[in-house]
């Protein structure tokens, strides 16, 4: 029999438990700091997503205030429930474009991170993926592409439950008209996603489709080799055998209340950390696992020397702006008959969250900002800014997130203290390189051409949020003053080519010098991907489990 412990605090705990336990010959235990998912209605229902989620489920930390942000420090939360922030985000599904997961290819020199071959999760080997129609059994002929998708996996993907609004029909028509810049795209998920798309979500019948309930379901939780172990926070990881490469495969368990008690345990085979790229590095850093001169600051001993644990963190940022609309007012929502409705048949308001459609760009080739800087995108296919469409649920206001997918500021994750239970130092270092203020620039001036457009002749008024042509210097303070994150944190545990002096893990995910330890989640990611990280996160996963299972 060969046993693996995980701490999960995300999506690949889920994913990893499940994929493993599936041989009876491998015994599991999969840790949680949080509750368990199951019957949490706000969870379940989409259109609770984010602040309709008791706080009890969340990680619910604060960034260091921000310099280049007008000093703002930022909530920053993540789930602290099973699923991790899959059961509390929201839901969109979005893989980014190939050309990231050939860059981790390139970096790690290992082409089974290509995007060919962990495409392969998705569709081939139906491991990840299940299209759904959406509740309510409307039309989606023509707003997908059912070549790009998987019909017999885990985690269910749809589009929106409501029919087209108002809005989207001008989008739509947009996109059209403005063909040339601003082109239809079949589907955001073929791994070439510039265009016009329409919205995808992790939804399936109406319900929210997170790591716990896609991977963690009732037949799954009967697994007489699985054990779950909820409110129970992983501290440190251990030494098992010293040596030159030192052996880890024990963890200290403490109750997530606190207190002085603590418990060890080992596994036989591996240790899998999936505690994301806030919690891996914190819990690396506690064990010794990190920069020699930062422990030895809080007095903690060094079992690895790895500066780049809790470096690189990079996050994708989010700036909004609107136009007032001559489009009425949407009616206003009684919230206690979406409730009965969604508990009747699980149609209606909370049956989804995000919907519409959303513009993937490159920033113009004849910019002025490429005078000053360097292109940080991964390839012709990646995508700089994403314009995310909306419109106002109490107000005849329409706008978009201009939401920067290919940063080039870094940030860093710290700990506090030697105390694993004080929440780490969150640095996200947002505006840090003037390149990215300046691509939200040119993000606002991509929305701006496109909803100048002639399908909105008569539908947008004027502006309310200020004009980046008419005064840039203002527009970039505005943007200090006003800058929101996705909370899409990735690269705190990095991966790199094997042999190599820089990053966190080799290729297979394995700690660099040491043994039997992993990390297996967004942390691991050493390029960003262009589009909204839980897709990314399922498919690492789902690669990490393969690693595993063949080394096993």
């Amino acid at each position: 029999m060969t046993s693996l412990l995980s701490e999960v605090r995300g999506i690949s705990g889920s994913v990893i438990a499940s994929r493993l336990s599936e041989n009876p010959r491998f015994k599991v235990l999969l840790i949680e700091a949080g509750p368990d998912n199951e019957g949490v209605l706000e969870i379940a229902a989409p259109g609770y997503s984010w602040d309709g989620i008791n706080d009890a489920y969340k990680w619910n930390y604060v960034t260091e205030p921000q310099l280049n942000a007008d000093n703002r420090a930022l909530e920053y939360k993540r789930g602290r429930v099973l699923g991790g922030s899959s059961s509390i985000n929201g839901m969109l599904y979005t893989r980014g474009s190939a050309d990231e997961y050939d860059a981790w290819a390139k970096i790690t020199r290992d082409q089974g991170w290509s995007w060919k071959s962990l495409f392969s999760l998705v569709s081939r080997r139906v491991k990840h993926e299940k299209w759904i129609p959406p509740n309510g059994g409307r039309n989606i002929t023509g707003q997908f592409d059912a070549r790009v998708h998987g019909f017999h996996g885990n985690t269910f993907v749809s589009l929106p439950q409501s029919d087209p609004s108002p809005l989207d029909l001008r989008v739509m028509q947009n996109a059209q008209l403005q063909s040339e810049r601003f082109p239809f795209n079949l589907d955001p998920n073929s791994g070439y996603p510039l265009g016009v798309t329409w919205t995808q979500s992790n939804i399936g019948n109406g319900e929210r489709s997170s790591a716990a309930t896609a991977y963690l379901g009732p037949q799954v939780r009967r697994r007489m080799n699985l054990d779950i172990v909820i409110n129970t926070v992983a501290t440190r990881v251990l030494t098992t055998k010293s040596g030159r490469q030192p052996e880890i495969r024990t963890v200290e368990l403490a109750p997530s209340s606190g207190g002085g008690t603590r418990k060890t345990f080992t596994a036989s085979k591996e240790l899998i950390l999936t505690a994301g790229a806030i919690g891996s590095p914190q819990i690396l850093l506690n064990s010794g696992i990190g920069d020699r001169n930062d422990l030895s600051t809080l007095g903690i001993n060094t079992i690895a020397d790895l500066p780049d644990v809790g470096k690189g963190l990079t996050d994708h940022t989010v700036k909004v702006t609107l136009w007032n609309s001559t489009a009425p007012p949407p009616p206003p929502i009684n919230d206690q008959e979406a409730l009965e409705q969604w508990q009747t048949n699980r149609t209606g308001p909370l049956a989804q969250f995000a919907t519409g459609h959303i513009v993937w760009s490159k920033i113009p080739s004849n910019a002025s900002i490429w005078r000053n800087h360097r292109d940080p995108a991964a390839g012709k296919n990646s995508p700089h800014i994403e314009l995310h469409i909306f419109a106002s649920t109490t107000e005849s206001v329409v706008g978009c997130s201009i939401i920067l997918l290919t940063p080039r500021s870094r940030g860093t994750v710290r700990l506090r203290s030697n105390n694993p239970f004080d929440a780490p130092i969150i640095d996200p270092g947002y505006l840090t390189h003037p390149f990215d203020v300046e691509a939200i620039r040119e993000g606002a001036r991509l929305a701006k051409q496109f909803f100048t457009g002639p399908a909105w002749d008569g539908y947008l008024i004027n502006p309310i949020t200020l004009d980046p042509d008419v005064d840039p210097v203002a527009y970039d303070e505005s943007t200090r003053n006003s800058l929101i994150t996705t909370v899409h944190p990735t690269g705190t545990a990095a991966m790199s080519a094997r042999n190599a002096k820089h990053g966190v893990l080799d290729p297979d995910l394995k700690v660099k010098g040491l043994r039997g330890l992993r990390v297996a989640d967004s942390s691991a990611m050493p390029v960003i991907p262009t589009g909204h990280t839980p897709a990314g996160t399922y498919l690492l996963a789902e690669r990490a489990a393969d690693l595993i299972r063949s080394a096993w």
